[in-house]
């Protein structure tokens, strides 16, 4: 963990995404959104996504549908990992592949040498740490290997492209009674160290193999002294089939799994809040409605990098709007102190900054439920546009970028 961050928490995040072969009935997830939006949003995608509810009680995003995810602990970037993984230390970043991108535009989250901050453990791994435990603490879900299974794990050697076309969905582990996750939940929620102590005592280890380098996301910096700022690695994971899922009743209130395009249907219908990023990489997903498809490209990308995103905030007369690297608005020096910098106002209106931009990169709206994404760039990294309005209810109309 980055102690010496003065104006960040690091952070990690996972899009799970799962198969509809044996998903669970609407009725059995008791989510208190039982109402089905429109079949067509379902029908498209052969995959849903899993939303957690925060408490109205919670300090940041209070009753926001969130992906699962957290803050880093020290405990992430313990050395005691190193015997949980021993069979794979020698491995480049434990397996899971070195990225391409050249390290002086590598976002500092992962280029940060976590050895001179007195941890043996690679960045890349204990972000994907902290998102494996978190998500169980949130929801339940444990992404963990057995012991005994670790010689079949898909090892990455080099930071080549892999020779098989289609990587195989995750399947969970149903080795471990309930009582037995549950009661070993409790402590991790209690002490993030018991996240070690169990894997040790189970014998398995958090399947960092199946996520995925997504993105990075900062809070934007706003007006607020006492604002809490993350930066937050987003990774992405491809289950076969959803597993049994639970909120904990204190940080999450409720659960809900449902295709990225009916997600955004029911944020545009009010029916639920999420949080311009979500609303960015759902629409991202909605370039790919089928579940195999993503998997391989997100497979394929992940190696490729990701650039470090701070949304600039952009107050005009008629909307709000956030700006995001490559627009040509976006400033060409940003102060993460949150001094200077952080939020920009101007006369004119959208329509004519629109005009006025050349590149766009721009996320805009009139309130917290109609923003949508201005785009005319080429994303770097090989990594995908998001489709929005009317695009997002028939992706299947669409060209794939895949």
């Amino acid at each position: 963990m980055n102690t010496a961050l003065k104006h960040w928490r690091e952070a990690a995040t996972v899009i799970l995404a799962a198969g509809l072969r044996h998903t669970q009935s609407a009725d059995s997830l008791k989510t208190g959104l039982e109402k089905v939006s429109d079949i067509a949003h379902r029908s498209a995608f052969d995959y849903q996504v899993l939303l957690l509810k925060r408490s109205s009680s919670s300090g940041f995003m209070p009753n926001a549908y969130v992906f699962p995810g957290g803050l880093a602990d020290a405990s992430d970037f313990s050395s005691e990992w190193q015997e949980v993984f021993q069979s794979f230390t020698k491995a480049p970043n434990y397996g899971i592949g070195v990225v391409r991108q050249p390290p002086e535009t590598r976002p500092p989250i992962f280029a940060t040498d976590r050895a001179q901050l007195g941890s043996p453990i690679p960045g890349d791994v204990a972000f994907r740490i902290c998102a494996v435990r978190e998500t169980f603490e949130e929801s339940g879900v444990l992404l963990a290997v057995p012991k005994h299974e670790e010689s079949g794990i898909r090892v990455r050697t080099d930071d080549a492209r892999d020779s098989d076309p289609q990587p195989t969905l995750t399947t969970l582990s149903g080795l471990w009674d309930r009582d037995v996750l549950s009661k070993w939940r409790s402590l991790v929620i209690g002490d993030s160290a018991n996240f070690i102590k169990m894997c040790k005592e189970l014998q398995c280890l958090p399947n960092i193999w199946a996520l995925h380098e997504w993105g990075n996301w900062l809070t934007p910096i706003g007006t607020h002294a006492k604002q809490r700022r993350y930066d937050t690695a987003f990774y992405i994971c491809f289950l076969r089939d959803a597993p049994h899922t639970l909120q904990d009743e204190k940080e999450i209130v409720h659960f809900k799994w449902s295709s990225p395009a009916e997600v955004l249907h029911s944020y545009r219908s009010k029916e639920i809040w999420i949080a311009p990023p979500q609303v960015y990489e759902l629409g991202r997903m909605c370039q790919c409605p089928a579940l195999r498809d993503l998997h391989r490209f997100a497979w394929q990308r992940s190696l490729e990098g990701c650039e470090q995103w701070l949304p600039i905030h952009l107050v005009a007369p008629d909307r709000f709007a956030s700006i995001l690297p490559g627009d040509a608005l976006y400033p060409e020096k940003v102060d993460p102190s949150g001094k200077s910098g952080g939020v920009m106002k101007t006369e004119k209106s959208l329509e004519e900054l629109q005009r006025d931009s050349a590149n766009l990169h721009r996320i805009i709206g009139q309130d917290p439920y109609s923003i949508t994404v201005q785009m005319n760039i080429t994303p770097k990294y090989n990594h995908l546009p998001p489709l929005c309005g009317t695009d997002v209810d028939n992706p299947t109309k669409n060209h794939s970028k895949l």
